[in-house]
């Protein structure tokens, strides 16, 4: 099994559980698996992931699904969102003056436009009314459950 502090190097591939999206790709590292889903972005580098296992490096149930494999070993794991992205929280969704926004973005808000926080958080509008703006400033995958296929290339 790959131990605690040491540099696990995997593959992955990241589903969605629920909805009417079941079974959608929402991120790959694997090229492959990106060509033939059709999923591919040409600005995106697919590579295999490597982080130290145990340091919180990545999403916690893939760091503990990890944990739990040897080299060369392929499984597939459901990871539930207080493991994953976390729960969609409603605190995390802020309406805002839309001229503030405006004059902060140098642009006119429009709804889907990604914005940033003074504290450099980030997040999508999702409304947009006369006088006001609302931004969502949840990880896009909170709240859900999501199914890894994951594959450990290498233990170092």
């Amino acid at each position: 099994m790959v131990k605690p502090g040491q540099t696990a190097v995997i593959h992955y591939t990241a589903r969605m559980v629920e909805g009417s999206d079941a079974g959608e790709i929402v991120d790959t590292t694997d090229v492959d698996v990106a060509l033939e889903s059709g999923v591919y972005e040409g600005h995106r580098d697919y590579q295999p992931v490597s982080f130290e296992v145990g340091a919180g490096e990545v999403l916690q149930g893939l760091d503990e699904a990890v944990a739990e494999m040897e080299q060369g070993e392929h499984k597939t794991v459901e990871i539930p969102p207080e493991e994953g992205y976390g729960h969609h929280e409603d605190d995390s969704v802020v309406t805002f003056p839309r001229d503030e926004i405006e004059a902060r973005s140098d642009t006119t808000a429009s709804e889907g436009e990604l914005v940033t926080s003074d504290t450099g958080q980030s997040g999508w509008i999702t409304s947009v009314d006369e006088d006001s703006v609302t931004v969502d400033f949840n990880h896009e995958l909170a709240g859900e459950r999501l199914e890894f296929d994951i594959q450990v290339i290498e233990v170092k």
